[in-house]
C-alpha cells in the first residue's frame, strides 16, 4: 500500500477526526497493509501527546474469588472451576506494603481490584479511607476496580483522591451477551458514566479474542473515543481452563481464532488512532500473544502492566524496565533511582555458562 495511507492515517488521528468503519476494518484484516508501515503512522500520533514516554501499572488482586458474575473470561466467575486461591478483602496493611512496593518499582500507578459485582455503601466508605491512606503516604496514583457503582459512591471515592476508577466495556453492546448474562453492557456504561459525573477520570478497556467480529472491535474503540476514556487497557484473552472462555474462540468471518502478534499489534494501532490523546495500555495476554514482537506495542501504545495480572502471570518488573529502555524509550515515574537499580540488577545476572548435563546431553543420559 502506498504511503499516502499511512499518512492518512496519522493526519487524520491528530486532526481528532474519526475513521470510517471500513478504514479501520482494513486497518485490522487489510493483506495491502503493511505492519511497520503502520506502526509507525501510529507511533507519530503516540508520540506527539506522550512523548517517549511509558507508564508503568501494577495490579493489586486484592480480593479473589467470591464473585456472583458469570463473566466467561474471568477466573474468578461464579461459573469458573479455575483452581485459584480465593481469599477476601486483604487487609489494609497488607494493601499499603503492597502500594510502597509499587511505588519503589516505578509503577506510576497503583490500580486496587476487588472481585464481585460491586461495593456496598459500607465497602465504598472503608476503600475511600484505604485510598486516602494510600495517597498519604506514597506519591503515587491510585486506580480502583470494584465493580459496578452509583454516583453517590463515586463521589466518595473522588473525595478520597482516588485519580481513576477502572472498569472496562470489554466488548461491544452486541457482542456483551455472549460473554455475560448476570449483568449488561449498558450497566457497565453506567458505571462509567457515574464515575464521570463525579470528575473521576475513568480508565476502561476491552478483551480481543472472545469470539467478536472486527466490528465489535470497532464499536467498542469509538464508544470508549465518544466516553474519552483516560486510558485504554486492550486485553488479548488468555484461555484460562476452568473459565467458560477457556479455550480461544472466534467468529466465523474476521478475527483469527490464534491471536498473532500481527493481529494484536494491528489492534493497538486502531485503538490509538481512535483514541489519540488516551493512555493506550498493552495489558493482559501481551507476553502469550505478541511473543518476540512484544517490544513493538511500545509504538502504538504508550502503558504496561509490570509483575502481572489478577491471576496471572507476567514479565518481572526488571525484564518490563529493560526491554523499554532498550527500544529507547523511557519510564515516567515518581520513585527515585528506579533506572540505576534496574540496571544494577541486570549486571547481577552476570553470564550463565554451560553445564556438562548441557555440552554433553549424551553422557548425562547414559549416567
Amino acid at each position: 500500500m502506498k504511503t499516502p495511507f499511512y499518512y492518512e492515517l496519522t493526519t487524520t488521528s491528530l486532526q481528532d477526526k474519526l475513521l470510517s468503519d471500513a478504514c479501520c476494518e482494513k486497518i485490522l484484516t487489510g493483506s495491502d497493509v503493511e505492519l511497520l508501515p503502520l506502526l509507525d503512522a501510529a507511533y507519530q500520533v503516540r508520540k506527539t501527546y506522550f512523548q517517549n514516554e511509558v507508564q508503568l501499572h501494577i495490579l493489586n488482586n486484592a480480593q479473589n474469588g467470591y464473585c456472583p458474575e458469570d463473566c466467561g473470561y474471568c477466573a474468578q466467575a461464579s461459573s469458573a472451576t479455575t483452581d485459584i486461591e480465593t481469599y477476601p478483602l486483604k487487609p489494609d496493611a497488607e494493601i499499603l506494603e503492597e502500594a510502597k512496593r509499587a511505588y519503589e518499582s516505578g509503577a506510576y500507578r497503583y490500580c486496587i481490584v476487588l472481585s464481585g459485582r460491586g461495593p456496598s455503601p459500607k465497602r465504598v466508605s472503608h476503600l475511600a479511607e484505604l485510598i486516602h491512606t494510600v495517597k498519604a503516604h506514597y506519591p503515587v496514583e491510585v486506580c480502583l476496580s470494584a465493580g459496578l457503582i452509583d454516583i453517590e459512591s463515586a463521589h466518595i471515592l473522588k473525595a478520597a483522591g482516588l485519580d481513576r476508577l477502572n472498569h472496562n466495556l470489554n466488548t461491544s453492546e452486541a457482542h456483551y451477551p455472549n460473554i455475560c448474562s448476570t449483568h449488561t453492557y449498558q450497566d457497565r456504561m453506567e458505571t462509567l458514566q457515574a464515575a464521570q459525573t463525579a470528575g473521576l477520570a475513568c480508565c476502561s478497556g476491552v478483551i480481543v479474542g472472545m469470539g467478536e467480529e472486527t466490528d465489535d472491535l470497532i464499536q467498542v474503540a469509538k464508544a470508549l473515543r465518544q466516553l474519552e476514556v483516560a486510558s485504554l487497557p486492550v486485553n488479548f484473552f488468555l484461555p484460562i481452563s476452568g473459565t467458560q472462555l477457556s479455550e480461544p474462540v472466534t467468529a466465523q468471518r474476521s478475527v483469527p481464532t490464534t491471536l498473532t502478534p500481527e493481529y494484536c499489534l494491528r489492534v493497538l494501532c486502531l485503538y490509538r488512532f481512535l483514541n489519540p490523546r488516551a493512555e493506550i495500555r498493552v495489558a493482559a495476554g501481551r507476553e502469550h500473544h505478541l511473543r518476540g514482537m512484544e517490544v513493538m506495542a511500545l509504538y502504538p501504545a504508550n502503558s504496561m502492566f509490570i509483575d502481572g495480572y489478577l491471576n496471572a502471570e507476567g514479565s518481572t518488573a526488571s525484564r518490563t524496565l529493560e526491554m523499554i529502555r532498550d527500544a529507547g524509550f523511557t519510564v515516567k515515574t515518581k520513585a527515585e533511582n528506579v533506572e540505576q537499580r534496574n540496571q544494577d540488577e541486570i549486571e547481577k545476572r552476570g553470564v550463565l555458562l554451560k553445564e556438562l548435563k548441557v555440552l554433553r546431553p549424551r553422557m548425562a543420559s547414559d549416567a
